[in-house]
């Protein structure tokens, strides 16, 4: 890494961390939109479609609970409306969200790598091979998993309030621990499956050897040559830390300014610098 991107990140760092705002993590209720159905065996997953263009998935935040709704709810702009002008974005109800329409089998043993197989599948399912991909709050460890599983497919990646692991989580009362509540809420909209499986689930998931970004390790980002921008935030379930030794570990990154939600005046920057990098990434 150069000593002059390595200043800038580090200065960048030391001003944020006196000026962070903190802001409240939360989820949102169920949505009710006119999209379609992608099936694959006992999986079923509901995606939305809007523009025309490059497809660019949106991952929508939320934790486990993450949907469609989010982008319209507790999201810092609406990405679909904002991007659909130029692109053709592609989003959906994460697997299994108690809030969302898409469901599909509780994969115990491979959590991460069930929620990539629906991601990959419904951009097979479209004919889509080449995208562009833009994730908020879980959505970055999802584009991580996506980096690491199809890197020829990904052409620019942008990762918004990204999650990552502190040691803070191992405490169950840590308001970071945003999992804890996706079981109890499943099992009341889906009776047929047990308490123990969720536990399991999200054991394997969150708690299994935690670290970084739970999908990939510090020596893969460093190996990462996909272009990727970080907008990084500073609250208990989306730590700036670890954002920000994202943006520096891997070669082809670049970074927000930061804070870029607070005051709301600065959202629009940010989105611009969205709409500049994708706009440079473009596959030919």
């Amino acid at each position: 890494m150069g000593s002059t991107r390595r200043t800038i990140l580090a200065a960048g760092a030391a001003v944020a961390a006196t000026t962070a705002v903190p802001r409240v993590f939360g989820q949102q209720p169920g949505h009710k939109g006119t999209g379609k159905f992608y099936e694959r065996g006992p999986v079923r997953i509901y995606y939305e479609e809007a523009g025309s263009g490059l497809p660019l998935m949106l991952l929508p935040g939320g934790g486990l609970n993450s949907t469609i709704a989010f982008f319209t709810g507790n999201a810092p702009f609406n990405a679909i409306e904002e991007f659909k002008g130029d692109y053709r974005c592609i989003t959906a109800d994460l697997r299994n969200a108690p809030g969302g329409q898409s469901t599909g089998p509780v994969e115990v043993e491979r959590p991460w790598e069930s929620y990539a197989d629906d991601q990959l599948g419904l951009m097979d399912h479209l004919g889509i091979d080449k995208f562009m991909v833009m994730g908020f709050c879980i959505g970055g460890p999802f584009i991580w998993s996506l980096l690491k599983r199809a890197p020829d497919r990904v052409a620019a990646a942008v990762l918004a309030q990204p999650v990552g692991w502190r040691p803070e989580m191992r405490d169950p009362k840590y308001p970071g621990t945003f999992w804890k509540s996706w079981g109890p809420a499943l099992i009341a909209k889906r009776p047929e499956v047990s308490l123990h499986t969720t536990e399991q689930f999200v054991t394997r998931m969150f708690e299994t050897d935690p670290d970084f970004v739970f999908t990939v390790t510090r020596d893969f980002v460093r190996s990462c040559h996909n272009p990727i921008l970080v907008l990084p935030d500073d609250v208990p379930a989306h730590p700036y830390a670890v954002a920000m030794e994202c943006a520096m570990l891997a070669p082809n990154a670049e970074v927000s300014m930061f804070p870029w939600k607070e005051p709301k005046e600065r959202i629009p920057l940010a989105v611009r610098q969205i709409h500049s990098f994708l706009r440079a990434h473009r596959p030919a």
